[in-house]
């Protein structure tokens, strides 16, 4: 059998005011003809369809084209999840009629989990399908008061799914959240858990929980011959070569300019071995970050042949004010959406204070301390001069 795992669609997402529903038109558009060329038995989903629960009218036009499309035009299954930032509800309306079409979504509030087979050939292949939940809401379903946090949410159903699991089969996970094989050394932590876990996360995912509860143990997997994870923007193997994340498919934040995005495709075999590959897709807009003075940049912007459509992060080594530098940057790349200064000195939270015998020290050495901290620059004679110049004036003005 062969699976296409991604998630994290994000449908409708706005980043930094620019709404990306250009970008993942052709993105998905690109999926399609990907599942066309390779002709997978399975179209996973792994969550976050949406980027909120309540989707723009586009976001749904989208996502109604795109599985239509798949639907109709290629034998693909497609199996769904609803991840942290769906309504579960919304999302798998209707999804009990589409199943006959080869659709099957699940993550109704009533719905802990769900089996989807699929036949591959003479054998049975075994979708487990766990939508994200918040332990509150397992608890109920399971009347389990003993659910605190995520993972004991997930270990409860994991208990229940392995009541009718048969090993001899092929058997799937789809599921969403923070998973990690080292969860007890980072929930004993009491910072950088996601380091401790070894997760690279980004800035475009929501935290779903304080202190380490979001962790989940991914030991809790092993009966499980391939797990497809979701909520991560960036592709990585949690332990074994079999539980992975396949990543968004486009990039949500400057904090994933250095990561490849596509899709994660999986061949099972007969004897249930498995192969796995990355195909990349290639984007409508790259995302990424640019360094340098503004007229520089202005000027590199104007040479460039191509990638001026990107999207774009500035980072400014300018000394001193700058008169509509936005303005400038879109000049020559229209879609730049942040500029920031570049911090040439590391702050501290006692550097703002005057050191030593201050009281004995001029007003020029104070505020060249104060400058040496935490201005943006070196402080050189041309500054110290605009500074007495100032202080003259303004002493002038108080003899008055």
């Amino acid at each position: 059998m062969k699976i296409i795992h991604t998630s994290d669609w994000h449908i409708g997402k706005i980043v930094n005011e620019f709404s990306m529903i250009e970008d993942q038109k052709y993105i998905l558009n690109k999926l399609i003809e990907l599942i066309k060329e390779e002709q997978p038995n399975v179209l996973i989903i792994a969550g976050d369809v949406y980027d909120r629960s309540i989707a723009p009218v586009e976001a749904v036009e989208l996502l109604n084209e795109t599985l239509s499309d798949l639907i109709m035009d290629t034998n693909t299954k497609i199996v769904a999840i609803s991840g942290n930032h769906d309504s579960g509800e919304r999302l798998s309306f209707g999804s009990k009629i589409l199943e006959k079409q080869g659709l099957y979504i699940c993550g109704a509030d009533n719905e802990l989990y769900r089996h989807v087979i699929i036949k591959d050939d003479n054998r049975n292949v075994n979708f487990y399908l766990v939508p994200y939940k918040d332990p509150a809401l397992v608890k109920k379903l399971l009347d389990n008061k003993a659910i605190k946090n995520h993972n004991d949410a997930m270990s409860e159903t994991i208990k229940t799914i392995k009541e009718n699991l048969n090993k001899e089969e092929v058997n799937i996970l789809v599921s969403h959240g923070y998973v990690t094989m080292k969860r007890s050394d980072a929930i004993e932590s009491n910072e950088q858990k996601y380091e401790i876990a070894e997760l690279e996360i980004s800035e475009s995912e929501r935290p779903l929980s304080i202190g380490g509860t979001d962790l989940i143990d991914g030991n809790l997997f092993k009966d499980f011959d391939y797990v497809a994870l979701g909520h991560l923007h960036g592709r990585q193997r949690i332990g074994r070569y079999e539980m992975r994340y396949s990543g968004s498919l486009l990039k949500y934040s400057f904090s994933e300019v250095n990561q490849k995005k596509g899709v994660t495709i999986v061949d099972i075999d007969d004897d249930k071995s498995i192969n796995i590959e990355f195909k990349k897709l290639k984007p409508l807009r790259d995302m990424r970050v640019i360094r340098g003075d503004i007229e520089n940049l202005v000027k590199e912007g104007r040479e460039a042949e191509d990638e001026k459509e990107d999207y774009i992060q500035a980072i400014l080594t300018d000394d001193g004010e700058l008169i509509n530098p936005m303005e400038k940057l879109r000049s020559v790349y229209p879609n730049t959406m942040l500029i920031t200064r570049e911090r040439r000195r590391e702050y501290s939270e006692d550097k703002t204070s005057a050191k030593g015998e201050y009281k004995t020290k001029s007003k020029v050495d104070l505020f060249k301390e104060f400058y040496e901290d935490l201005g943006s620059g070196d402080y050189t004679k041309e500054k110290e001069d605009v500074l007495m110049n100032t202080i003259d004036e303004v002493l002038k003005k108080g003899e008055k």
